[in-house]
């Protein structure tokens, strides 16, 4: 983490983005203008040529509908970079589209939320896809601990308060006091793990064939219909005629089909918990959980993990912008909050 003058006098001037980098989306931030992109984590390319066609909500468009040539790929994959040449060009695609709309000059420094399970090598991919993508400066931000900061929890005080942050990668559970991550785990099921549940449903049940897109679809309407008995149309191939079909699914069939990916979140949680020392469990009692990310808006959710943690659950205010939002506070509060960044040159900051 540089401390050059030159650096800090080109702060005063520059648009400093925070990025959340997704397994399903990847949201933007501009330090004093806001969320400004918020757009699928997908590229369309050329594998022959290497040329970007696409990025973000056109490229999503054509997951499952490309032609031989052209190939609709997520460069993320459980939380983590599967292609680091095809992330990077997706972080520069992000940020010369902010730095073209608002005429950044310098170059921004740029803050990125990444999952707290990664490796020092796929830490290392990251800042590198942020420095080779025009960032002057890149600094890493545990997922957890970025999403507790966006929901407004105390982490610098010396008491305990707990993030549970469901993404489509991964879900990050962490206990947070003193400005440190005391005891934490990263499990690699979330919103992804929760489309392959309804596939698998779909299929084994119904002998009906749909893609992501269609299962991410049903997952999305079954939240938010909630419980009030509606249904949902589930559309895809009959692998038994070949034929086009659609089934008519009732919400509660949804919730089921889910319940495994459900009841491993639920688990993490509970296990986070057990492994936390007797002070600040005191503390969650009081201050309790609170669930952030696209994964906690499911209908049934805080119950469940009420039930289980005899804790109160309270959902962020903007559960999927907590993750960005944190990192925009940590560019505004850099000084203050240096010691939540993770260390790129060696290791992330001990457990506590």
């Amino acid at each position: 983490m540089s401390r050059n003058p030159l650096n800090a006098l080109f702060g005063l001037f520059s648009r400093d983005i925070g990025i959340d980098l997704g397994t399903a989306n990847t949201l933007v931030l501009v330090r004093g203008k806001g969320i400004v992109i918020n757009e699928p984590s997908v590229v369309a390319i050329n594998p022959k040529t290497k040329r970007v066609l696409a990025v973000g909500t056109e490229a999503k468009r054509m997951v499952g509908r490309t032609p031989a040539e052209i190939v609709a790929v997520r460069p993320l994959r459980d939380g983590v970079i599967s292609d680091f040449d095809v992330t990077e060009r997706m972080l520069r695609h992000f940020i010369e589209k902010v730095h073209t709309q608002y005429a950044i000059i310098p170059r921004p420094r740029v803050v990125i939320g990444i999952p707290s399970g990664v490796t020092e090598v796929e830490r290392r991919a990251v800042h590198d896809a942020a420095i080779n993508a025009g960032a002057r400066e890149a600094w890493l931000i545990e997922e957890a601990m970025a999403a507790a900061i966006g929901s407004g929890l105390p982490i610098t005080e010396p008491a305990g308060c707990m993030i549970v942050d469901i993404g489509g990668g991964t879900t990050e559970v962490a206990v947070i006091s003193l400005g440190g991550i005391v005891t934490g785990r990263t499990v690699r099921v979330a919103g992804d793990e929760m489309d392959q549940d309804i596939i698998s449903h779909m299929r084994q049940r119904y002998n009906l064939l749909i893609g992501e897109r269609m299962a991410e679809e049903v997952k999305i309407n079954a939240a938010s219909i909630g419980a009030n008995g509606q249904t949902v149309m589930v559309r895809g191939r009959n692998l038994v005629s070949g034929l086009a079909a659609e089934v008519e699914l009732p919400h509660e069939e949804i919730h089921r089909a889910m319940e495994g990916s459900v009841n491993a979140i639920v688990e993490t949680v509970t296990d986070t918990i057990e492994e936390t020392p007797p002070e600040l469990v005191a503390d969650l009692m009081v201050s309790g959980i609170t669930l952030a990310g696209g994964g906690s808006l499911l209908p049934g959710l805080v119950d469940r993990l009420a039930e289980r943690t005899g804790m109160k659950i309270m959902p962020a205010e903007d559960p999927l912008g907590c993750v960005v939002r944190g990192t925009g506070k940590v560019l505004n509060e850099v000084n203050t909050l240096r010691k939540v960044l993770v260390d790129t040159e060696t290791r992330r900051p001990p457990r506590r």
